[in-house]
């Protein structure tokens, strides 16, 4: 199946083409930024290290970040697809993987309470945002051992 993607002609316009695995790594790195620099902010606000801005504005923020989640999954799809055979057997992959899945998860279930208490910091979003925090970070270091770590 993986070796079947690789050749498809949108994985071979990704891994022959001079432009487009470069211009796909920005836009998973401009995706990155975004998703993980609205939800880290919110984290550390959950969790009291800064006290500036308010969570609700974390509120309006959320669907933003899911654009910057849209493309992540858009753009890590296209360059997974041009390795696919070598990716699923990285564990830096797989493990940024699984902590993507988790993170976005538990972004949900912290956004979902936040409403629920209109943006204040109600009792049990602390653990959520440090695991949050913990997840994203892992994601990002996971996903740059992918370079490094076959």
């Amino acid at each position: 199946m993986f070796l079947w993607l690789e050749n498809t002609p949108m994985a071979l316009w990704v891994s022959l083409s001079y432009w487009a695995y470069p211009l796909l790594l920005s836009v998973h790195i401009i995706g990155l930024s975004v998703v993980a620099g609205i939800f880290s902010m919110r984290d550390l606000r959950c969790l009291e290290i800064v006290r500036e801005p308010s969570l609700s504005l974390f509120l309006r923020y959320h669907r933003l970040a899911l654009v910057g989640l849209a493309l992540n999954t858009l753009s890590g799809l296209l360059l997974f697809s041009s390795q696919a055979t070598v990716l699923i057997e990285s564990i830096p992959f797989v493990t940024k993987m699984v902590c993507v899945v988790l993170a976005s998860a538990v972004a949900f279930i912290l956004n979902s309470r936040l409403h629920a208490t209109g943006g204040r910091n109600a009792r049990g979003l602390k653990w959520l945002a440090g695991l949050s925090l913990c997840l994203w970070i892992s994601a990002i270091v996971a996903g740059r051992l992918i370079a490094y770590i076959f």
